[in-house]
């Protein structure tokens, strides 16, 4: 079927791949054709205008006021025009499409194209044209330069952020078109952080940013009126320089030099270093004031977190807010006082952590207790801190043995898994062992130590469920350690007739609930059929595409059934965590196997038909991983702040026991948790805030351990201090778990739309700080620290989660990778989002010595389709996935490695990978490239230009920044933002629904430690 736009390859629409994805796409339906426009610069009447977006939509089909600019010709383009222009223009064709301009252009022609040329691409100099060369956007605004003034320019949407420091000017090219006069001011001065700065520096939180003299009033930065060139609909934007986060996350260090003590951004991140002072700030905001936390994470290199025994002492906390003791701490009185820098209260020093003070008020002992000097800290906690002895480390392990699961090969890669991982399991020699089979019945076992071999007990009633032997079905490990290698070692032989198609899931899930829940621990669950028989059956929903854009659109991503949510909230109150683990080739309800992962702190992970010799090492690794990795049991987390603040509501996996207290039955350096803020106080009067964060937790070892993250920020009364100060890292992962939540009680439009109402809101706010003293009507302004939202929106926006709707992912995908996704740390989440890009043929031709640093491969390049020169050799890597793309006229050195022959049909050639050095390199960078991130294993995918549909399905759907479908272009998407922040507030507010975010959890009455 052929595309919508004309001269790029065809592929299927339906659905593009997602992270979890690795079959072979079948065919499926287009994506949805957008309107057509002529050639802008095609002589003729001026087509006319189209309205402006409405500012509901994130997604417009996008008519002729929203098209990607021409771009200059382009040599190594693997779809660039071949051969003289064309001679005439289809009212049909595509807007994307890109037109050179003939060299002598002389009387009036009505041109067509039938859709762009395929072949090698063409080694001679671009196509000159005659069009005006647009502006490049400017990062920083104009210097100074009095009395100037520049040629008229060519009307264009420069892309102005503005920086604390200097400013620079704007490239200015001349045009045969006359704009505004440009003029210069200086920048205006960094405002001051309330407490820090001198009284001068302060400002009004409502008035603009100060000038320095009437010079810079006077003055303006230049202004630029949207496509006022005579007969162009050409936005005038630079698409190569938009800016692109090409060197991944960069975690905030603003504040190292003001606030040595807090702990590393990994640890806890904030939307924005700068606290408000008021609350008319917080209401000028619009971005989501809150934090991301991942407690657990890998520590940085050197700097491992101390462990500190008060022992005798007693663990050093405030009496009235429990804050624990950290580097913001002050002492007094001779030292034996300590205020609390959370409440202020003045406590007193126990007489066993007494020391004097020097004549700087510091104790004289402080470089030896790293509890005053360490952001992060770990306390052993003394008894009190226990309401039991600490479990063991528990592994149980729920089987599904149907037919489906022995013939995929599942129970195989399964069992052989567990069994390697078997001596690496941590807590030895405390580490406990289960297992449950299933499938019509379930089956028990027993391992005791006295055994030769596991005794198998087959239980067929799954209406009235019962455990026989309960005390014989956890063994410890180092004891029975024979028993169950001949268990594992036997399991896939003893199903392998197994021609049972039923799943007893929930009577199964109850009974492991039941010899579980007097020690807790880790519950995997391996399901490869839709649960048919007993409690917790489900229905073969699957997606029906009459309810989508309805108010019931949302029912097909939640639950089911509520059994599954009641037994997530049982299994936390006995310490049970659940990791799900789905197999299937067909309709598995991800949403309501996903709600025991969702309660209990747990993880979903996807295989989507699953077949041994395609996902075995994944498997492998990522059953070896979480089985292997160091773990936190029966953990609950709190968050303090200081007076005046409070958290409102707290995103991710887990169970809320309290207003404030999470429960976590295990947690490990994968999980990240997201909270939202506010203000108590109608103003702030502490020059800082403070935050704290306490896990108390029992370790693998069996010791109880309290991890404490400390961290302070300024309190700040100016608004365009608090965009300066902002963390688009923690901004975008606050965003995506809102909009998934959302995405499970209402539309996936309504989803989209909030996030990007948000977005155009926060831009409005910031401009309106300087549209008194300059002319920005042609500009888009934003902080140089918010430079890459709008494009992690539009990946976000473009997300299987979120994407589209009915025809553009398929159900278990989008609540699978949503599930992730709500998990993930700010570094991984935003490389799912906008993933890299790696031009890796020269590497591999070159033979350099072993590659030690993947920098030497080169720098990242922009997820568009003119980043692929078919004479190279890519990587898209996601974290998720690899994509090798390979160009056909790759050098004859690497296709023969691959032994590709280009010359045959491309859907029938295989892509076999021979013993040679260039494939040994290539998976060597592989690899390398898994080391650097080891939570998940990517799946590698070969892909040649022109396979269909491969080529489209794996690679360029998810090219975000190319237009696909009915789905907006990078340029489109800024050009969409900014005409929405030039709109009046009132109506964008009117033509918008209001954003609401609804805390999911539940809680229930049980024990509550006070961490």
């Amino acid at each position: 079927m052929a595309s919508d736009n004309p001269g790029r390859p065809n592929f299927p629409g339906r659905p593009a791949a997602s992270p979890f994805g690795a079959a072979s796409p079948q065919a499926a339906n287009p994506f949805f054709p957008s309107p057509s426009v002529v050639r802008p610069d095609a002589s003729g009447p001026r087509p006319p205008s189209n309205p402006a977006y409405p500012s509901s939509v994130p997604f417009p089909a996008l008519g002729s006021e929203s098209f990607r600019p021409a771009a200059q010709g382009r040599f190594n383009s693997p779809y660039a025009p071949i051969g003289p222009p064309p001679t005439q223009v289809s009212p049909t064709s595509n807007y994307l499409q890109r037109f050179p301009t003939p060299q002598f252009p002389t009387t009036v022609q009505t041109t067509t194209v039938s859709g762009r040329p395929t072949g090698p691409p063409s080694f001679g100099p671009p196509p000159q044209t005659n069009e005006p060369t647009p502006i490049q956007p400017s990062y920083v605004a104009s210097a100074a330069v009095p009395n100037f003034r520049p040629p008229p320019q060519a009307p264009s949407i420069p892309m102005l952020t503005t920086t604390q420091g200097y400013r620079t000017t704007p490239q200015v090219s001349p045009s045969p078109y006359f704009g505004r006069p440009i003029s210069y001011a200086p920048p205006p001065p960094p405002m001051g952080v309330a407490g820090q700065h001198s009284r001068d520096s302060l400002q009004h939180p409502m008035s603009g940013p100060p000038i320095g003299n009437l010079q810079g009033l006077v003055e303006d930065f230049s202004s630029l009126s949207l496509g006022t060139v005579p007969g162009s609909l050409d936005p005038g934007l630079d698409f190569k320089a938009l800016p692109r986060p090409l060197e991944g996350d960069v975690e905030p260090t603003s504040l190292s030099g003001i606030f040595p003590f807090n702990c590393h951004p990994r640890y806890l991140r904030l939307t924005t270093s700068g606290m408000p002072n008021s609350q008319s700030l917080v209401s000028r905001w619009h971005l989501p004031l809150g934090a991301v936390v991942c407690p657990l994470a890998e520590s940085p290199e050197g700097e491992e977190v101390p462990i500190v025994n008060f022992a005798s002492t007693g663990i050093i906390r405030c009496r009235r807010c429990r804050t624990y003791v950290n580097p913001y701490v002050t002492f007094s009185e001779g030292g034996r006082k300590w205020r609390c820098n959370i409440c202020a209260l003045l406590n007193d020093v126990s007489g066993d952590y007494f020391a004097h003070l020097d004549v700087n008020n510091r104790r004289v002992d402080m470089d030896q207790r790293p509890e005053l000097t360490q952001g992060s800290v770990e306390f052993v906690a003394p008894t009190e801190y226990m309401v039991r002895p600490p479990m063991p480390p528990l592994y149980f392990f729920l089987i599904d043995v149907s037919v489906s699961a022995v013939r995929s090969g599942m129970l195989e890669v399964v069992a052989e898994t567990i069994k390697s991982c078997l001596d690496n399991l941590p807590g030895f020699p405390r580490t406990q062992i289960g297992f449950i089979t299933f499938d019509s019945t379930i089956h028990f076992y027993n391992m005791k130590s006295s055994l030769t071999q596991p005794q198998m007990m087959v239980v067929s009633d799954v209406e009235d469920i019962f455990v026989p032997l309960p005390d014989d079905l956890l063994v410890n490990l180092s004891e029975s350690k024979t028993v169950v290698e001949t268990f594992l070692d036997s399991l896939p032989g003893m199903f392998q007739d197994n021609t049972n198609l039923e799943s007893a899931f929930g009577p199964a899930l109850k009974a492991a609930f039941m010899v579980m829940n007097q020690l807790g621990g880790k519950l995997l669950i391996f399901q490869n059929t839709l649960p048919s028989l007993g409690v917790g059956r489900l229905r073969l929903r699957g997606d029906d595409p009459r309810i989508y854009g309805t108010d019931k659109e949302y029912l097909v991503r939640i639950a089911d059934d509520a059994f599954y949510k009641q037994t997530a909230a049982d299994l936390t109150k006995y310490q049970i965590a659940v990791n799900v683990y789905a197999f299937s080739d067909k309709y598995t309800d991800i949403a309501s196997l996903g709600t025991l992962a969702k309660y209990t702190g747990g993880q979903v992970y996807y295989y989507p038909n699953f077949q041994i010799a395609v996902h075995k090492e994944k498997l492998k690794h990522e059953l070896g991983r979480d089985l292997t990795r160091e773990t936190a049991w029966e953990a609950v987390m709190r968050v303090r702040c200081g007076k005046g603040v409070r958290f409102t509501s707290y995103h991710g996996n887990f169970m809320l026991r309290s207003t404030d207290l999470i429960a976590l039955p295990a947690v490990d350096c994968d999980k990240a948790f997201a909270m939202q803020l506010c203000l108590e106080e109608t103003l702030l009067t502490t020059p800082n805030v403070y935050f704290q964060v306490a896990l108390l937790y029992t370790s693998s070892s069996g010791e109880r351990r309290i991890r404490v993250h400390t961290a302070a920020v300024p309190v700040v009364n100016d608004l365009g201090e608090m965009y300066r100060q902002a963390d688009t890292g923690a901004v975008v992962s606050l965003l995506c778990r809102l909009a998934i939540e959302k995405s499970l009680s209402s539309k996936l439009e309504d989803a989209r739309s909030a996030i990007l109402l948000r977005v155009v809101k926060a831009l409005r706010e910031y401009r309106n700080l300087y549209a008194v003293q300059h002319r920005l009507a042609g500009r888009l302004i934003y902080p140089d620290s918010l430079k890459y939202l709008p494009l992690y929106v539009l990946a976000l926006c473009k997300s299987t989660p979120l994407r589209g709707g009915f025809s553009d992912a398929e159900l278990d995908d989008r609540c699978a990778v949503g599930s992730t996704m709500m998990t993930l740390p700010v570094k991984k989440l935003l490389k799912l989002l906008y993933p890299s890009l790696l031009r890796v043929d020269e590497y591999l031709s070159k033979l350099p010595p072993r590659l030690t640093d993947l920098k030497e491969i080169g720098g990242r390049l922009p997820l568009t389709i003119d980043s692929l020169d078919s004479r190279g050799l890519y990587v898209y890597d996601d974290g998720f996935r690899f994509v090798i793309w390979i160009g056909k006229m790759v050098s004859p050195d690497i296709s023969r490695s691959f032994n590709v022959e280009f010359t045959a049909d491309p859907s029938k050639a295989n892509l076999p990978l021979g013993d040679n050095e260039i494939t040994k390199r290539l998976m060597s960078l592989l690899n390398k490239l898994r080391e650097s991130d080891p939570s998940y294993y990517q799946l590698c995918h070969f892909v040649w230009q022109g396979q269909q549909p491969r080529e489209g399905f794996y690679l360029l759907t998810n090219l975000l920044e190319d237009q696909m479908g009915a789905t907006s272009s990078y340029a489109d998407w800024i050009v969409q933002i900014h005409r929405q922040v030039q709109q009046n507030a009132g109506s964008a507010d009117r033509s918008n629904a209001t954003f609401f975010a609804f805390s999911a959890k539940t809680s229930h009455p049980t024990g509550d430690f006070s961490i």
